[in-house]
């Protein structure tokens, strides 16, 4: 696990690059305590920091071919490189160390851009191919290893992380218009936007290749979309799930460092746990953290799993300084990142880090069972006569922002697609109920709209809209929200996160089983918890579905209120953003306790203290 940040093409010769160079990976040491990195040779530079997990001795990057023609420096872990190392071996390539980093290199030459098919792991890849002058950039399938890119004028820089780019001399950070307003509707700024002008984060499953003098060449090398299995019984399902569950968790185990997981006494977490306990040498090490307020506490759901699987279990009730750590999520994430569980998500993170290098996790599960609850609610009855909807809907418009049932009455004229970015995205108007400035909000990212070129891409093909879905929000909501939050949380104290759940072998099966399997009788997962009977406690199917929370309502009435209040400022960067009559509504209806409007509090007092760390972005 590393950070790894680079150039192409840009006019320094060596010293000066390799001086720059240094300055980017500095900005990102958090990712790799352990050592650095780098390889500078105009018109390239690659510079990495290391978090020491396989080969902890000899694993240092760059790593390059017998002949040196091919380097390569990367963050995260392949976990198959022991079989494709005896692959390469018997092909005829020679070994000097035991890093997993190395199959990239001899995998490069074997098989070309084709290794990343190959690749069973998470990664963010810079590999130069010297003879060829060729640089190829590559994400994992998922997207759980972040990877940004900016170019100019034929060159390109790239980086795990922002601040490497920030850093870099030739980069000039510009607010980008769409990506806040995307940001204001999701809580998240989705790829390929990113929060400054010209910088894009690279799709998950996609690559780049960069040569002097040519156009960038980006193409996908994987997709989630697959075709629902015919025919298959639950039975042949089950059996399938529990063997390929085993293969996941039992790859995801390599490790040099001590290693443990997070566990929230939910059904994924366990699942991941439980498989650890049966493949792991002794007691596996589990961490839970828990709020003292009530309904914010899973400690005493994650003990009593924990109990039952013999984990050596380690759990941490806190009463956080919210106010303190709103401040350091802002520097952590670089971009406005409103997910609140991000604050449990850092704290269990660091309490782990206390006695782990690496920590599994339970992620994933939701969407490739159909877990969530925003599935269900989807299928509230609709008007189907598109006259009726636009007419009820000027109707609705007209009542007040406070009456009781109007987002209801709203949800009801709008389509399937619009319901289910309504469970999932604020809509921006104010008309809708949101809460930015009328002349920033462009029909573009009406709630019908959002989602509609990922929906595009995932229909057809027998797919039901349950089954379209689980694929929008593995393309959406799972890398730019949930893998993001796990990623920069986790690396935040240089701990290694990873996500059994995603191994591809794993995903891909579950991902293109029948939704009749996942969703029965109003429960989701279904397959998956019949998969899980016998692994771990029978209570843990009974355990009511809840996030990993955090107790906003009552901190923005109580601790935190001097920061919400502080938005009415004139001078709150966020009032150039906010329709004011409506964020006045908000406060004044949350503070009194009439209407829980934390979630969207949380996201503009987020951009607030975003804003106000970058003053040159602060005007509309």
């Amino acid at each position: 696990m590393c950070g790894i940040a680079g150039f192409a093409g840009f006019p320094e010769q060596d010293e000066a690059a390799r001086a720059i160079l240094a300055r980017m990976c500095d900005a990102i040491v958090h990712r790799g305590p352990d050592g650095e990195g780098a390889l500078v040779e105009h018109p390239v530079a690659l510079g990495m920091r290391r978090l020491s997990i396989i080969d902890v001795a000899g694993g240092w990057q760059p790593i390059g071919s017998e002949d040196g023609e091919v380097q390569v420096v990367f963050n995260g872990e392949i976990y198959n490189h022991k079989l494709l190392r005896h692959r390469l071996e018997q092909a005829g390539h020679t070994f000097r160390t035991r890093s997993d980093t190395e199959t990239i290199v001899h995998g490069y030459e074997q098989w070309g851009d084709g290794v990343l098919d190959h690749l069973r792991g998470m990664f963010g890849i810079a590999l130069w191919d010297r003879r060829r002058r060729r640089l190829l950039l590559a994400r994992d399938r998922f997207g759980q290893k972040p990877l940004y890119l900016w170019e100019q004028e034929g060159a390109i820089a790239w980086a795990s992380e922002l601040k490497s780019l920030v850093a870099f001399p030739h980069f000039r950070g510009r607010l980008d218009r769409e990506a806040l307003l995307r940001y204001l509707a999701l809580g998240y700024v989705p790829d390929p936007l990113c929060i400054y002008a010209g910088v894009r984060k690279l799709r998950p499953g996609h690559l780049l290749v960069w040569e002097p003098g040519r156009p960038v060449e980006e193409r996908a090398y994987w997709s989630p979309v697959r075709a629902p299995i015919a025919g298959i019984t639950e039975g042949e399902a089950v059996e399938e799930l529990r063997r390929r569950l085993a293969d996941a968790v039992e790859c995801h185990l390599e490790s040099d460092v001590p290693l443990g997981a997070f566990l929230s006494g939910g059904i994924d977490s366990s699942a991941v746990v439980a498989q650890m306990s049966r493949l792991a040498e002794g007691r596996v090490k589990t961490f839970t953290i828990g709020f003292e307020e009530a309904g914010y506490n899973e400690a005493p759901d994650a003990r009593r799993v924990a109990e039952a699987l013999g984990t050596e279990h380690t759990e941490l009730v806190v009463r956080p300084d919210a106010g303190v750590l709103i401040d350091d999520l802002a520097l952590a994430f670089d971009e406005p990142f409103a997910d609140s569980s991000a604050l449990p998500t850092y704290l269990v993170s660091k309490l782990a880090r206390e006695h782990v290098t690496v920590a599994l996790s339970g992620d994933g599960g939701d969407e490739l069972f159909g877990g969530y609850t925003r599935y269900q609610r989807v299928r509230i009855p609709r008007l189907r006569s598109t006259a009726v909807r636009r007419a009820m809907r000027g109707l609705v418009r007209t009542l007040p922002h406070g009456a009781y049932g109007r987002n209801y009455l709203l949800n009801l004229t709008r389509t399937e697609r619009g319901r289910y970015a309504s469970t999932l995205a604020f809509p921006l108007s104010v008309d809708e109920g949101g809460v930015v400035r009328r002349e920033l909000t462009p029909d573009a990212l009406d709630l019908e709209r959002l989602l509609g070129p990922e929906f595009d891409r995932c229909a057809g093909g027998g797919r039901d809209f349950l089954a379209q879905m689980a694929l929008v929000d593995v393309m959406t909501y799972l890398p730019g929200d949930i893998l993001t939050k796990v990623d920069r949380m986790s690396m935040a104290v240089s701990l290694e996160a990873r996500v059994p759940l995603l191994d591809h072998e794993f995903a891909e099966f579950a991902l293109a089983l029948p939704s009749s399997l996942k969703l029965q009788d109003g429960t989701g997962k279904h397959v998956f918890r019949q998969a899980l009977r016998g692994l771990v406690p029978d209570f843990v199917f009974t355990k009511p579905k809840s996030g990993f929370g955090v107790p906003l309502r009552d901190w923005f009435r109580g601790a935190l209120r001097p920061r919400v209040e502080a938005l009415r400022e004139r001078t709150a960067p966020v009032q150039g953003y906010a329709d004011r009559a409506a964020l006045e509504r908000y406060l004044d209806e949350h503070l009194a306790g009439r209407r829980d409007h934390s979630a969207a509090l949380w996201r503009l007092l987020v951009l607030d203290v975003w804003l106000r760390r970058h003053p040159g972005a602060s005007a509309p």
